[in-house]
């Protein structure tokens, strides 16, 4: 990895990085979590969670991938050559490309929808239908399900991210965080502005925000964890990958809370967006999942001023968020490869998104025509959401927390959380102490519980 290969500004660092976090994990799993597990309850689980796991394991890739200047494998073998711990490293870019193998297929359902509601098809004779219901889940099945419709949508998906990983670090990623970032904020600003407009409103705001201790359970524990690792991207090589880019001036620590805060903020505007609009409107709250997004929300927006409009903002924010993350997690196959085969950027690029065109035809069609085919029960595009976010995911952020808080020397989170002593870092102890025990606790019981599920 080039050391001239790095992002040019601070807010470049940020909206790149929150970019890489705040997906559709946050705009579209977080209201599901929440909805799936006591509303307030969860959210103040996850809060937690962020403070005590998230942020000390963000802390610790940042440091691997700032103190190493290398890619998630190198980075290992720079810091403890001659040892088998690259091997963390590589699995994390394993799970990177498993995940864009059925991330970039939903990717493309939000490209699909929004071309939906650029061209009006969406509300095609549905408006006043009392079936609207019915009607938003057949085109949901249509778009999903029909075999080379999803196909062509996740290939345009992959051809929008081979344009932006070609023209690099500065030109393509950096550049595309610093416009579409604050063009997501502003429309999630606009729609909750909104949303909290509406009759009963508040009703929604309560069963968010307002604490109810007595819900929280193991089960919500682990949900949460689950999020916190899903929402700030850990334990998939991209904060490593990323941070390998961070100018040596960046303050690691400040950072992390910067954007574990953002994510955070961006994942209670959209609870502040979907649960104040559900109450308000009456839209059945039971409704999770892919069909929250694909059917409710539209149900939303037909009960709603201009639903094209609405429509139009709300899928074109998932686009953003989509296109951030699969960005993120095809960069961090992207540097592995460059440095592996000492080959150019553009090589690299297409070595890593030209089986893709494959391998995400292969998922989509295993929620179709191919939907016989099983793995442990599960169909191909499940099973690998199922083993890489609840299985690997955890195992790699367990093997960072070992190898930074027990492999290296102490001197070496310290000097990169204080850029060698010119600044301090009275965090430091609480920091190591969360990387070498309660990270590897909280990620452990999750782990164990989502093996113990699957058997």
């Amino acid at each position: 990895m080039s050391s001239k290969t790095k992002f040019t500004s601070k807010l470049g660092v940020i909206a790149a990085t929150v970019g890489s976090a705040v997906g559709l994990g946050t705009v579209w799993r977080f209201p599901n979590e929440v909805q799936s597990n006591g509303g307030s309850a969860f959210l103040i689980t996850y809060v937690i969670c962020v403070l005590l796991m998230g942020i000390p394991v963000m802390l610790a890739e940042f440091s691997l991938g700032r103190g190493s200047r290398a890619d998630s494998v190198n980075a290992f073998r720079k810091l403890t050559p001659n040892t088998k711990w690259w091997f963390v490293g590589a699995l994390a870019v394993l799970v990177s490309y498993l995940i864009l193998g059925f991330y970039i297929v939903v990717s493309g359902w939000t490209l699909e929808y929004l071309w939906l509601s650029l061209s009006g098809d969406l509300f095609a004779g549905i408006n006043g239908d009392t079936n609207s219901v019915e009607n938003f889940t057949a085109v949901m099945k249509d778009a999903m399900l029909s075999g080379w419709k999803p196909i062509f949508w996740t290939a345009l998906m992959l051809l929008l991210n081979l344009w932006i990983l070609i023209r690099g670090v500065e030109k393509g990623i950096e550049k595309m965080a610093n416009t579409l970032m604050p063009i997501l904020f502003l429309i999630l600003v606009i729609f909750c502005a909104f949303s909290l407009s509406l009759p009963n409103s508040m009703e929604g705001v309560e069963y968010f925000l307002k604490p109810d201790f007595s819900k929280i359970d193991i089960n919500v524990i682990v949900s949460a964890v689950g999020q916190a690792f899903f929402s700030l991207s850990l334990g998939m090589g991209i904060l490593i990958t990323y941070s390998a880019y961070y100018p040596k001036s960046t303050k690691l620590t400040r950072t992390s809370f910067t954007v574990s805060g953002l994510v955070l903020m961006i994942a209670l505007l959209v609870g502040l967006i979907i649960f104040p609009a559900i109450k308000s409107l009456g839209i059945n709250g039971q409704t999770q999942g892919v069909a929250l997004i694909f059917v409710t929300l539209p149900e939303m927006f037909m009960q709603m001023p201009a639903p094209t409009l609405w429509a139009v903002l709300f899928f074109f924010l998932l686009v953003v968020a989509a296109l951030t993350s699969t960005v993120s997690l095809g960069e961090v196959n992207i540097a592995f490869i460059s440095e592996w085969l000492k080959c150019s950027r553009k090589k690299a690029a297409l070595i890593v998104i030209l089986p893709l065109f494959v391998f995400n035809a292969v998922c989509s069609l295993s929620l179709g025509p191919w939907e016989h085919i099983r793995i442990i029960g599960m169909t191909i595009f499940d099973a690998l959401d199922y083993f890489t976010s609840n299985i690997m995911l955890p195992i790699v952020a367990i093997f960072v927390c070992i190898y930074v808080g027990h492999k290296l020397p102490k001197s070496y989170l310290y000097n990169e959380m204080t850029n060698y002593g010119k600044m301090k870092s009275l965090l430091m102890p609480a920091v190591l102490f969360a990387i070498r025990f309660i990270a590897p606790i909280l990620i452990a019981t999750v782990l164990v519980s989502k093996i113990i599920e699957v058997l």
